[in-house]
């Protein structure tokens, strides 16, 4: 575990998630509205190195996570734009993961994936046509396609 944040928060929300080939469950990337949630840090040198978790993103992890469960994210090549972002739940904390706690609820980023969302968001949007965990304002995408879940990287 190379890097534990300790923030604070609540939770309530529903349970949705969909099987992934390889026994993880994988959650819907998505954007949905650009307006960034109310955050709640209580580190004061949450720096670029950090990922940081919207108020909603911590609720609705207590709500869907289980025991040791957590939240990975990972940056593949494809998209439209060049990179996405994948969402799953995952158990296992590999030596090269940093980990980003707030209130009880973890996302996992490993080193490779780090260097392409560091100092950005993680948010959980609820609309009429999804529901899904999001990267907002992510200083290290230059752009990215009109559904949120690919980016291209500043050179």
């Amino acid at each position: 575990m190379a890097g534990v944040r300790g923030l604070s928060l609540t939770a309530v929300a529903l349970r949705a998630v969909t099987l992934w080939p390889g026994g993880s469950r994988l959650l819907a990337a998505s954007r949905g509205p650009r307006a960034l949630r109310e955050l709640s840090s209580s580190s004061p040198e949450a720096g670029e190195g950090q990922i940081h978790l919207t108020d909603s993103c911590v609720q609705r992890l207590l709500e869907i996570t289980e025991g040791s469960e957590f939240l990975r994210l990972e940056v593949e090549g494809g998209g439209c734009s060049g990179f996405q972002y994948k969402f799953s739940l995952d158990t296992v904390i590999n030596p090269d993961d940093r980990v980003f706690e707030q209130g009880g609820a973890r996302v996992v980023v490993d080193s490779d994936s780090l260097a392409f969302v560091k100092g950005a968001h993680v948010d959980f949007s609820q609309e009429l046509i999804r529901s899904s965990f999001q990267v907002l304002n992510n200083p290290q995408a230059q752009q990215g396609c009109s559904c949120g879940s690919s980016f291209s990287v500043k050179l």
